[in-house]
């Protein structure tokens, strides 16, 4: 039976405390149940000669080896989309956005857990979630993007061979069936998880942290380290699925934009297809609120973004922070915007149960061509919580402000 539910909770969002940056990128936190209801969100694919399915990553772009396109352009024209910034969703299910007239470029879904009750389980025979999903995600236009989060952000059985093996199992079953789709699919590698590793050492060196990999036949000559557990990801995608396009997700909360940039390239983010930022996987009311739900406890700062991009936080220092990592990281790969919550504006601080108050898809919709001339080829709205709002909760907010995004011809890409 397919689950067309594709709401849930997930990794990172949420930010630096006591830094301009409270509520940028930081530490996450939830995890998807294991009865197979997941978020969606957005992704991106390789340039075209670049090589999404040999290895190496899109930055530059080529044009049958000719003339330069920019790497946005290159990797929505791999994509079949058309040539302005995406959005996506990783909210409600495909009837709710029929219902509203909604019509994302791209469709997330959370992959979760190792082991007993992990994604594969979701549907019989072990793994067909994941077809029936994406199926139903291509027959509505959508391009399938899938947020891998096997790992939950927990770095203990990294080095434990029957917990990798299972590990590494589900990872090329994913491969697998993703080879065996039609069309691109996008890939969101292991939110939390590089944070959780960058805090392993004040150094942030994985190449010091170990790892089970080169057991695995696709990746036999990488070391046996959390970088070449990075590297594997996108080695064994390029053998076995070229068509999947993938992404890691940095976490800010552990270093500054250089110093996770060069983390990052170690465990092989620079040879991924783009970079998947993050700008909080909660409402900014929720965190507000006076009697707020676990999933926004633990946190003190201001949370709700200023648009007038005066004072901090604000959305041109969100832009910063990730330009001065994609600088980092080198290779000039494009940005998706993921996880960005839902809530609608208010002037009045916190909310209640799934209205809590936000301004980024205000924001965002609104001025997307700032993204758009930051690299940007997508931006994927969804909620990191169960408490969250949503497409369902905002009173058609998304809906509207999406049509007039379309209406206008949407913005361009650099």
């Amino acid at each position: 039976m397919l689950l067309v539910l594709l709401s849930g909770c997930g990794g990172g969002g949420g930010g630096n405390q006591g830094s301009g940056l409270a509520g940028l990128s930081g530490l996450g936190g939830g995890s998807q149940g294991s009865n197979g209801t997941g978020q969606s969100g957005g992704g991106t694919g390789g340039a075209s000669g670049t090589g999404g399915g040999t290895g190496g990553g899109t930055g530059g772009g080529i044009d049958g080896g000719t003339s330069p396109v920019a790497a946005t352009t290159a990797l929505v024209t791999r994509l079949g989309k058309p040539a302005r910034v995406l959005f996506g969703l990783g909210s409600g299910s495909i009837d709710e956005m029929k219902k509203q007239d909604i019509h994302p470029d791209i469709v997330d879904t959370y992959l979760v857990g190792t082991g007993a009750g992990a994604w594969p389980t979701w549907n019989s025979p072990d793994g067909a979630y994941l077809t029936y999903t994406a199926q139903a995600k291509q027959a509505y236009g959508a391009i399938p993007m899938f947020t891998l989060y096997q790992m939950q952000g927990d770095l203990s059985g990294i080095n434990d061979a029957a917990f990798m093996n299972k590990y590494w199992g589900q990872t090329r079953l994913m491969y697998q069936l993703i080879a065996d789709l039609r069309g691109p699919v996008l890939i969101n590698l292991e939110p939390d998880f590089w944070g959780f590793l960058a805090l392993k050492r004040p150094d942030h060196d994985a190449t010091q942290i170990p790892a089970v990999v080169n057991n695995q036949p696709e990746c036999a000559g990488l070391p046996n380290t959390a970088a070449g557990l990075g590297q594997c990801l996108v080695q064994m995608g390029r053998q076995i699925a070229p068509k999947a396009l993938v992404g890691f997700p940095p976490s800010f909360w552990s270093g500054t934009a250089a110093e996770i940039g060069a983390q990052m390239r170690v465990v092989g983010a620079d040879k991924a297809d783009f970079i998947v930022a993050q700008t909080s996987d909660r409402d900014a009311g929720c965190w507000e609120a006076e009697s707020p739900p676990d999933e926004c406890r633990g946190r003190t700062g201001t949370f709700y973004w200023d648009a007038s991009n005066k004072t901090s936080p604000n959305f041109h220092d969100s832009q910063k922070q990730i330009s001065d990592y994609r600088a980092a990281l080198g290779n000039g790969l494009p940005i998706l915007w993921w996880q960005t919550p839902m809530g609608v504006p208010s002037d009045t601080p916190g909310g209640t149960d799934q209205h809590y108050r936000d301004n980024h898809v205000d924001y965002m919709l609104r001025n997307t061509q700032e993204y758009g001339d930051t690299h940007t080829f997508a931006i994927v709205f969804s909620p990191g919580g169960s408490h969250q709002t949503s497409i369902t909760t905002d009173g058609g907010q998304f809906a509207r402000l999406s049509g007039q995004y379309l209406a206008r011809g949407g913005a361009a890409l650099k």
